[in-house]
């Protein structure tokens, strides 16, 4: 009998644990969801409210590193217009430490560039789930990569130079 009540306590114990994990990924899952959709809303106070007071953003171009008020003045007008942009997850996967205070994830998502991956950080504060860092990056094929290359090579060498010249400064 105490055999089959340890065994009860430990299925209802992993069970518990198990269901949390699952209700603090689905929290997860909802925050971006939203967050993606308050964009396509071009709900600014939404969007900006479901981030960290300071997060960063990480765009597509490589000096496209937004701290969150710079995030903001940049984004205004687009949001302004009625649009800002529209962001789709169609796969994601999330991971928490193990006092479920962080989390990190990483999404494919449609947009307007098609393929994109986005991933990031989220932190809990006061209970709630927000983003502290995000990244997005355009999808290229591997077949693809070397005539993308050639595209970008020359302004990549530009600011190559650029950044280089600051580094010995």
């Amino acid at each position: 009998m105490k055999t089959k009540t340890l065994i009860l306590l430990w299925f209802l114990t992993v069970t518990i644990v198990v269901s949390a994990q699952v209700t603090e990924k689905q929290k997860i899952n909802e925050v971006l969801d939203h967050w993606h959709l308050a964009a396509a809303n071009a709900d600014f106070d939404a969007y900006f409210g479901l981030m960290t007071k300071d997060a960063v953003f990480i765009g597509t171009d490589a000096m496209e590193n937004w701290q969150n008020e710079a995030f903001k003045n940049f984004s205004k007008p687009y949001f302004d217009r009625g649009k800002a942009w529209s962001f789709t997850s169609v796969q994601r996967n999330v991971y928490m430490n193990e006092a479920k205070t962080f989390a990190w994830f990483d999404e494919l998502l449609d947009t307007q560039m098609k393929i994109c991956r986005g991933s990031g950080v989220l932190k809990k504060i006061n209970g709630q789930w927000k983003i502290a860092h995000y990244v997005l990056s355009i999808a290229v094929p591997n077949e693809n990569v070397d005539e993308l290359v050639q595209i970008k090579e020359k302004k990549d060498d530009e600011l190559l130079l650029e950044l280089r010249s600051k580094q010995q400064n």
